[in-house]
C-alpha cells in the first residue's frame, strides 16, 4: 500500500495488485477512510482511495469549487500514478463527480458504480438540502442530523464506535468547515444534465439503501432508466451510508458487478 500526495497536493492511498484499479470517491464532509469496508473486502484487487479537494489531507485554496475541479483532480491523480483504466465508484457527492468524470474522460472507464446518488430532485427535495446548507453556514451543528440520515438508530446503538468516529469527522475546525461549505454548496445546488447523462454508455451499477431519505430508491430507478447500460440494486434496510451499515451486501454486489 503506497500513500502520499500527488504533484497537486491530493492525498491518496493506492494498493497495486496488477489489476484494473477500483477508484473510490467519498461524499461531502467525509474522507477516503469511509471506504475501509470495501478496501478490506477487495484485498486481492488494486484499489485507490483519495481525499477530495478541501477534505481530509487534500488542500483547497480557491473560494469556490466545481465539478470540473473535482474531475480534474482525479484525472491529475490517475496520470500521476500512471493509471490508464479504472473501475470508478462514487458515493453521494462522489457519485456526481463520478458521473461528471465519466462524461469528460470516458476513455478511463471500465465500469462505473454510483452509490447513494441524487437525481432529478423535486423542488421540495432541493429545498430540504438547501435548508441544511443554510444551517451549516450559520455554524449550527448538523452532525447528529446527518448521522440519523446516514445510519439506522439500531446500528448506531449497537456500534457506538461508528457514532463517535463520524461525529469526530463531522465536527470540523474552522478552516475545514469553510472548505466543507464550498463542497456542500456545490452539492446542494447541483442540477443534473440529463441529456449528457443519457449519452453515457459505460457499464454502470447503481446502488441505494431502501431507507435512504435523501438519495431515494425512486431517484436511482429514474437514473437507471436514463443510463442505457445500467442495473439498479436496492440495498435492503440500508440508509445513506449503507456501504458501512450493510457492507456485506454492498461488497458482494460490487464484486459481482466488477469482477464477474
Amino acid at each position: 500500500m503506497s500513500q502520499g500526495f500527488d504533484l497537486k497536493g491530493s492525498y491518496y492511498s493506492y494498493r497495486n495488485k496488477e489489476t484494473i484499479p477500483s477508484v473510490f470517491i467519498h461524499g461531502v464532509g467525509l474522507d477516503h477512510q469511509m471506504w475501509k469496508p470495501q478496501i478490506n473486502s477487495l484485498n486481492e484487487f488494486s484499489t485507490l482511495t483519495y481525499d477530495l479537494l478541501g477534505h481530509g489531507k487534500s488542500e483547497l485554496i480557491d473560494n469556490e469549487v466545481s465539478l470540473d475541479d473535482f474531475s480534474n483532480q482525479l484525472k491529475s491523480l490517475l496520470d500521476f500514478l500512471n493509471i490508464k483504466e479504472i473501475n470508478l465508484i462514487g458515493f453521494s457527492l462522489g457519485s456526481l463527480i463520478a458521473i461528471d468524470f465519466t462524461i469528460k474522460f470516458k476513455e478511463y472507464l471500465n465500469t462505473l458504480t454510483l452509490m447513494g446518488t441524487t437525481y432529478q430532485r423535486t423542488d421540495e427535495e432541493r429545498s430540504k438540502v438547501l435548508d441544511r446548507f443554510e444551517q451549516a453556514k450559520l455554524n449550527k451543528p448538523i452532525s447528529r442530523q446527518a448521522l440519523k440520515r446516514w445510519f439506522s438508530d439500531k446500528y448506531l446503538d449497537e456500534n457506538p464506535e461508528i457514532y463517535n468516529e463520524f461525529m469526530n469527522i463531522l465536527n470540523k475546525k474552522p478552516k475545514d468547515h469553510n472548505n466543507f461549505l464550498k463542497a456542500y454548496k456545490l452539492f446542494a445546488n447541483h442540477r443534473d444534465d440529463i441529456e449528457l447523462i443519457k449519452k453515457i454508455e459505460t457499464k454502470t451499477l447503481i446502488m441505494t439503501g431502501s431507507d435512504d431519505p435523501g438519495s431515494t430508491v425512486a431517484m436511482s430507478e429514474s437514473l437507471s432508466k436514463d443510463l442505457v447500460n445500467s442495473k439498479f440494486v436496492e440495498v435492503k434496510n440500508g440508509k445513506h451510508l449503507c456501504s458501512i451499515e450493510c457492507a456485506d451486501d454492498v461488497n458482494i454486489n460490487l464484486k459481482n458487478f466488477i469482477y464477474n
